[in-house]
């Protein structure tokens, strides 16, 4: 958790883009990012010389011995040199030799973040905004893990609140809330086929680890986790640096997040790869088919990319894999052929878990459309018995443009334990997580005016595989106080005298 003065801190440095001419959100993070990085690889140089000098051991340093071609010292690239050099020379440092030896390749230095830094772009304008932000950044500790992570988490919330750039980013406490319902295992294989900044890998990573402490001291499986677990797409190349570092500075050393266009692209080499699936794909509206990938239009005939990614989803979990992903509205309840079709396959053909319906001001101040989160899993043999809804109607925060907490932080998102009423009000959350786990027992009894509930398949069937939630909601209406018959004669008369009187005042006022 981050105190407010490491908040304040990042909010200067986030200004002082600002007021040196950098407005554009991503352009801002990704500058950050870099600088990150680059501190990042000062510290493993420290570390490849305190090995080598206890043990003579050989791991590589980033920074090699000796001047690079324009004479320039290679240790002058670490941080810890360059952080003391007048403004002009660290600009000069950075811009004309750092980025350049960046771009070619590290020694050393093996990680996902390092392959996308070879088309990076050096875009501070000017000495004395790089070395005031270098300044800022160095004032920050960035040692422990969960530290670096959440302020990183911090700086990449500054690009939802400040405009279009936003839907890169799902609100944290639904993406833990999904990662919650999905519980992911030391032994999946995680994806996320349009990762973004890779909120998703990261709290699976996180719960993993936090599950699995045990486990993770095993050598094999600890490698595993940080290299073969965790895999990410997405087609935007500042994504891809932003979300790889992401993982980095979460822990995971060497995430798999690489360029691939999920809709265009076949997923033959892909499919029935992965355990779990946790994603909130862009909705865009319609492909050409000349533009989307053959096997994913044999799922499923649509322009509908809402609908492709679904198609997409089941493609590329392996049988008994789960998915836990947001989807439009408009996918529980469309009439065309397309929705209708891969509902059936959902229903029929794999097992649906839930429908979990989000309020419409979830994803805002950059989109007010209304969603849900499916889970299913993929059986390829059907399974579905029941499917769970519930009407989540409040998540903690106002619905509106400004999202303000409506709650103190310790009683925000999914993992705050039980609520009083009157809080439960303001964050159904806790106890989303509190009822699915009863979804087999309890649940099966709630009637459906509750806020959850259970909903047979074959009534799922009868409604054309309508999966909206008011289709089997029952409005909740008071129920009529039971009075004895001698109360309701005794109402009854004094209605008849009312009724009486009031006959005969009018009478009065009509004859006056």
């Amino acid at each position: 958790m981050l105190t407010g003065e490491l908040r304040r801190k990042i909010d200067r440095v986030w200004d002082a883009f600002w007021s040196g001419g950098i407005s554009n959100p991503l352009e801002v993070i990704e500058q950050i990012t870099y600088l990150l990085f680059i501190r990042r690889l000062d510290r493993l140089q420290e570390l490849a010389e305190k090995q080598a000098g206890f043990s003579g051991g050989s791991l590589e340093p980033p920074f090699p011995k000796g001047r690079d071609g324009r004479g320039r010292d290679y240790q002058d690239y670490r941080w810890d040199r360059f952080k003391d050099m007048a403004p002009e020379v660290m600009f000069t440092v950075i811009g004309e030799h750092v980025f350049p030896f960046l771009r070619q390749g590290l020694r050393g230095e093996d990680s996902t973040f390092a392959h996308h830094m070879r088309d990076a772009r050096f875009t501070i304008p000017n000495a004395g905004l790089l070395a005031k932000v270098v300044e800022l950044l160095d004032g920050i500790d960035l040692d422990d893990r969960d530290t670096k992570g959440d302020i990183y988490e911090y700086m990449l919330s500054k690009i939802a609140t400040a405009g279009h750039n936003g839907q890169f980013r799902t609100p944290r406490h639904i993406i833990r809330l999904m990662v919650e319902l999905t519980s992911p295992q030391i032994d999946d294989v995680v994806c996320d086929p349009a990762a973004g900044t890779c909120g998703f890998l990261m709290a699976a990573a996180e719960y993993v680890r936090e599950h699995n402490q045990k486990a993770l001291l095993d050598a094999r499986k600890r490698k595993r986790f940080h290299r073969d677990m965790f895999h990410g797409f997405d087609f935007d190349a500042t994504m891809l640096r932003i979300g790889s570092m992401n993982m980095l500075l979460h822990g995971v050393e060497n995430v798999d997040v690489r360029y691939r266009d999920s809709l265009a692209q076949s997923s033959a080499d892909e499919a029935e790869r992965y355990t779990l699936i946790l994603a909130n794909p862009p909705f865009a509206g319609s492909l050409d088919h000349e533009n989307v990938a053959k096997d994913l239009q044999a799922i499923v005939r649509t322009k509908k990319t809402e609908l492709l990614f679904l198609a997409l989803f089941l493609r590329l979990l392996k049988p008994g894999g789960r998915a836990a992903v947001i989807v439009p509205d408009g996918v529980l309840f469309g009439s065309t052929k397309a929705h209708q079709e891969l509902r059936r396959i959902l229903v029929d053909e794999h097992k649906l878990d839930a429908v979990v319906k989000l309020p419409s001001g979830v994803f805002k101040p950059y989109a007010g459309v209304s969603t849900a989160i499916l889970i299913f899993t993929k059986t390829n043999s059907g399974g579905t018995d029941h499917v769970w809804f519930y009407d989540v109607t409040a998540d903690g925060y106002s619905l509106d443009d400004k999202r303000t907490p409506l709650l103190s932080e310790g009683k925000l998102g999914p993992f705050c334990g039980p609520l009083a009423d009157d809080e439960h009000s303001r964050n159904n959350l806790p106890d989303v997580v509190a009822r699915w786990s009863q979804m087999a027992s309890d649940e099966r009894e709630r009637p459906r005016t509750a806020q959850s509930f259970c909903i047979p398949r074959h009534e799922i069937v009868e409604q054309a595989y309508d999966l909206s939630l008011q289709r089997y909601k029952v409005a909740e209406y008071d129920e009529p106080e039971l009075v004895s018959p001698n109360e309701a004669l005794d109402n009854l008369e004094r209605l008849e005298k009312e009724i009486y009187d009031g006959i005969i005042e009018l009478r009065g006022l009509l004859q006056w």
